[in-house]
């Protein structure tokens, strides 16, 4: 597929560089170019699923690697890669299904109708384990069909039966194609309205004359906050401006436009106006299976300022941004270090330079990270696409869109992480 290689390419380019920011734009356009591969993907007559899981992860690895720290990409690889043992795991089930019926159904022959059962039961029985085990489900792939066609073949002894075997194959790895890319597409869709559902959720939550304090700047905030006003709702809103790349000013800016009371304060300034504050709302970069957000830096000073004046630490995140990693791994507390001129100026920099010893080493050194870790401990509610959350379910509703044997996929260590 050498159209197809040359699209991988061009987007890993894209992550490299930095081209495409923000974990909506990421994952959208991550499950996009998924879906083609899946598209143009051949698969044999045997083992599809297996076809597929194996061009996903290829494709996958080269796209985590290009860009670890977009944790959403990751994630929508392993969704993808659940999708196709679960469409293979329905059809597989409804394969069954009509067997154990023709066996019933045959009533001239007592000895096919007491060797059949043996084998559904077999086949039912891998197949309810396969639901909490999918790696044991590529085994009932393989041998599944070979046992049903080599017993079809007995009882018929004829070329029709091949052929007819052939076709249903074909059929088969047609439909599950097309039942993985539909599932896909659902999976684009949900991306998309995911700031619609969690902003529906506002009024619930937001109530009247209270005090808002956010930090930086968030889509997903953004219009959280616009559809409680447009839900007659009264409120203020703080909003720390996130130095050093002043964000909060952008988001200050489009609240003013909606029509919302807002109030720009220093990020050093948290700590003072938090007993003002009735709750904090905030976006996140990614959300680990144990409930820790990995956010702008910044916010775990606010969950820490929230917490010590028993303020609630409210975060929204779609479903695409839930990581099923553990922050645990070195791997995974991944941190990039932006330019240092985003807080000096190279030419004040360069007076920092110690010239006297003959090396120009730099005097001062200048660190820039873009995240922080805020553990699960100081957040009060997940609120996401599908509902609200408290931080201890968090790892049950992950283990909802990702299968464990799909965790293996290759992460790369970032450096100055």
């Amino acid at each position: 597929m050498p159209d197809m290689q040359a699209h991988v390419n061009e987007f890993l380019v894209k992550l490299r560089k930095r081209k495409i920011e923000g974990s909506q734009a990421t994952a959208k356009l991550t499950a996009e170019l998924l879906r083609s591969v899946i598209s143009q993907q051949r698969v044999p007559y045997s083992n599809q699923a297996g076809a597929l899981v194996d061009a996903i992860k290829a494709v996958g690895e080269q796209l985590i690697a290009a860009n670890p720290i977009e944790l959403a990409v990751g994630n929508i690889v392993r969704r993808v890669l659940h999708i196709i043992r679960e469409e293979d795991l329905s059809l597989t089930t409804a394969a069954m299904a009509g067997l154990n019926l023709s066996s019933v159904s045959d009533d001239d022959d007592d000895a096919e109708y007491e060797e059949n059962p043996v084998l559904s039961a077999a086949a039912v029985a891998a197949a309810s384990r396969s639901t909490l085990r999918p790696p044991s489900l590529q085994t009932l792939l393989e041998d599944l069909p070979d046992a049903a066609a080599i017993h079809r073949t007995s009882s018929s002894g004829g070329d029709s039966e091949g052929k007819s075997k052939s076709a249903d194959k074909s059929s088969r790895s047609r439909r599950l194609k097309h039942d993985v890319i539909e599932a896909v597409n659902e999976l684009i869709q949900d991306i998309n309205t995911c700031h619609e559902l969690i902003a529906e959720q506002a009024v619930e939550h937001i109530h009247q004359n209270e005090v808002i304090l956010t930090l930086g700047s968030s889509r997903t905030v953004l219009e959280f906050l616009c559809a409680a006003k447009e839900k007659k709702r009264s409120f203020r809103v703080y909003v720390a401006e996130g130095a050093p790349r002043y964000q909060g000013h952008l988001l200050a800016k489009d609240l003013v436009s909606r029509g919302l009371q807002t109030t720009l304060i220093t990020d050093s300034a948290v700590f003072a106006m938090i007993s003002r504050v009735n709750m904090v709302i905030v976006g996140a970069h990614a959300v680990m299976a144990n409930g820790g957000v990995i956010a702008p830096v910044g916010l775990n000073m606010v969950a820490l300022a929230a917490q010590r004046h028993a303020v609630p630490f409210v975060v929204l995140a779609g479903s695409h941004k839930l990581c099923p990693l553990y922050p645990h791994n070195p791997e995974v507390l991944l941190n990039e270090l932006r330019s240092p001129s985003e807080l000096l100026d190279f030419g004040e920099f360069s007076d920092c330079m110690d010239f006297g010893n003959g090396t120009g080493s730099p005097l001062l050194h200048v660190v820039n990270p873009t995240f922080d870790y805020v553990p699960p401990k100081l957040v009060s509610l997940f609120i996401t696409d599908t509902g609200g959350h408290n931080p201890s379910y968090m790892y049950r509703l992950i283990a909802d869109y990702y299968s464990a044997d799909d965790l293996v996929v290759q992460r790369r260590p970032v450096i100055g992480s």
